[in-house]
């Protein structure tokens, strides 16, 4: 009740500003619009987040490299030995799959009755790991991964539709599609089927679950498995849309605003994710059309020149104000 309450105010908020900002000259409405589909892949990501939370109440610092590994996969299988992009795409999700695994194994799972914070550190200490090995491996030098469907046809023209005013590329509406998607399947996987279950019960009381005979390691395993296959999916879908392929480029560009999204939609919440990463990229994204805007102007000056990275600085706005106002989210049902 309260999903669908808070999910259909929010939204009837978004399209007014879209309705609203479309009527005005310079308006916000494809800044907006435009944060819709950024919101994709902030909330694929904070899936991801939220995934790992519900099941260890760790947060997962390590999400956004699971991303920048599989598009540095991606980009090698087409591009340097000639796969078609499928094959490489599967290639990518296997090999970031087996890393998931990896990195649960090794790292996490000698911990799995450790403190939270211990799992914390240990996370931020295999995302520097790995941007390490990105730098040392792939080197620094931006590639360019190109686009699962191309941006334009055969004749050079634009692929993809225009609403309010933002032509909308193919890859984009790809992303927002997939995270619908999952979105609807994971809540369903975990209010549904007893995998699921057994993985919030786990959460909840490890001792408890072995006692009844479900696992805690292998519960543990398939966490970090589907983790790392959401990241993967997010920076295949996300890498082309920058135009540069660099090392932690998800995780600078993306981990961030993701882990506000997860914060904001409520850590305990898959459809939060989804809220909460199309909310955070809408803030984000109208700042930046407020720092630009002659109706935002001080003395004549741009705002976005008085306050340097306004965008950025609204998501950290934006997480503050809700850790300090209803640190569970807005779908969120603890602490």
């Amino acid at each position: 009740m309260r999903t669908g309450i808070v999910t259909g105010s929010l939204a009837a908020l978004i399209a007014l500003g879209l309705i609203l900002g479309n009527n005005m000259e310079n308006g916000p409405a494809p800044f907006i619009m435009l944060g819709i589909m950024n919101g994709a892949v902030f909330g694929l990501v904070a899936l991801g987040l939220v995934l790992v939370y519900k099941g260890t109440r760790v947060f997962n610092f390590t999400q956004g490299e699971f991303g920048t590994v599989a598009a540095y996969i991606l980009f090698f299988s087409i591009d340097r030995f000639g796969l078609p992009y499928w094959v490489g795409i599967v290639f990518a999700l296997a090999f970031t799959l087996v890393l998931g695994l990896g990195v649960e194994r090794i790292f996490i799972r000698p911990l799995i009755n450790a403190p939270r914070v211990n799992v914390l550190v240990v996370t931020i200490a295999i995302a520097l790991l790995l941007i390490g090995l990105e730098i040392l491996i792939f080197r620094i030098e931006p590639e360019s991964l190109r686009s699962i469907i191309s941006p334009v046809d055969s004749a050079g023209n634009a692929n993809g539709i225009t609403l309010f005013d933002l032509p909308i590329e193919p890859q984009r509406l790809l992303a927002f599609g997939v995270l619908v998607a999952l979105g609807v399947g994971l809540a369903y996987f975990f209010s549904r089927t007893d995998l699921g279950l057994a993985v919030l019960a786990t959460s909840q009381d490890a001792f408890a679950t072995r006692v009844v005979g479900i696992g805690v390691e292998r519960m543990s395993r398939f966490i970090w498995g589907a983790a790392a296959l959401l990241g993967a999916i997010a920076g295949i879908l996300y890498v082309p849309l920058t135009g540069s392929l660099t090392p932690a480029v998800m995780t600078t560009n993306i981990l961030i605003p993701a882990f506000t999204g997860a914060v904001l939609g409520g850590m305990t919440s898959l459809p939060g994710a989804f809220v909460g990463g199309v909310v955070v990229s809408i803030v984000q994204t109208t700042a930046l059309w407020a720092g630009g805007s002659e109706a935002f102007e001080i003395g004549g000056i741009a705002l976005s020149e008085k306050i340097p990275g306004i965008e950025h600085l609204s998501i950290l706005l934006v997480l503050l104000i809700v850790l300090l106002i209803r640190p569970a989210g807005l779908l969120g049902k603890e602490t």
